[in-house]
């Protein structure tokens, strides 16, 4: 069965939006877990936008399912990985202007470095992951690199969802759901885990979720944002069922 690990950005985002207190993100990460995720994702970024430091060491302390921490390639970040030794570090391109992740992270053009962070992180015993597009090439490279999993970046196959009036029967969308299953089965081959995940909703997982030999999606923005109408545990308890029902 395909796990759920729910990303809990947004909340800090709200919280930073005042710059105060609430919404706590550790408590959102509670109350995703009663409602059935199996695991938390936090991105640190470089600009400290959302998630701050302390967030981290506060997840690793009180929640009892594990913890994917999301980070840039950089020295800053390493150090931060390693000290807060979390179940797995995910490496993702980012940019200071960004709103969101706007793509995969290019590892065939940045093989040496990434080989080298990537050695540093497996060192200390911590599964790593590489947050990229659903291209052969970029897959080959990250077994190249010693990463342990790859995340197949499904925004492409989200937007085409968008463009297509939520059809996830039209041929675009079809095209990119078969993109996606295509790179999964690559991953598998190369003897890698795979996971899947960005911009995934309640009305699209299914796509993505009935592909077989995803271990785990992760989600955020749309939890989040339901659960502004119907709160996080019930938010998550109903992508989890859509999931589940969706899994091959």
């Amino acid at each position: 069965m395909t796990k759920l690990c729910v990303n809990i950005d947004h909340v800090a985002t709200l919280r930073q939006a005042r710059m105060t207190i609430e919404p706590d993100p550790i408590i959102a990460a509670d109350e995703a877990i009663i409602g059935g995720a199996d695991g938390i994702t936090l991105h640190i970024r470089e600009d400290r936008r959302h998630m701050q430091d302390s967030d981290l060491f506060r997840l690793k302390e009180s929640i009892q399912v594990p913890l994917n921490l999301e980070l840039a390639a950089t020295p800053e970040m390493l150090e931060l990985a390693i000290k807060a030794s979390p179940d797995m570090v995910m490496i993702v391109p980012e940019g200071r202007n960004e709103i969101t992740t706007e793509g995969g992270l290019d590892v065939l053009g940045d093989v040496d470095r990434l080989h080298e962070f990537v050695q540093k992180l497996t060192a200390q015993q911590l599964p790593v992951s590489a947050f990229i597009d659903a291209d052969s090439n970029q897959i080959e490279a990250a077994n190249n690199c010693g990463f342990n999993v790859c995340e197949i970046h499904t925004g492409p196959y989200a937007e085409a969802v968008l463009e297509n009036n939520f059809s996830l029967d039209h041929p675009n969308v079809i095209a990119e759901r078969e993109r996606v299953s295509t790179a999964v089965a690559h991953v598998l081959r190369l003897g890698m885990t795979c996971n899947a995940g960005h911009g995934l909703t309640h009305v699209n997982v299914s796509g993505i979720a009935s592909i077989p030999g995803i271990s785990e999606l992760h989600i955020g923005h749309s939890i989040v944002s339901k659960s502004i109408f119907i709160g996080m545990r019930q938010s998550v308890a109903q992508m989890k069922r859509t999931i589940e029902e969706a899994s091959p």
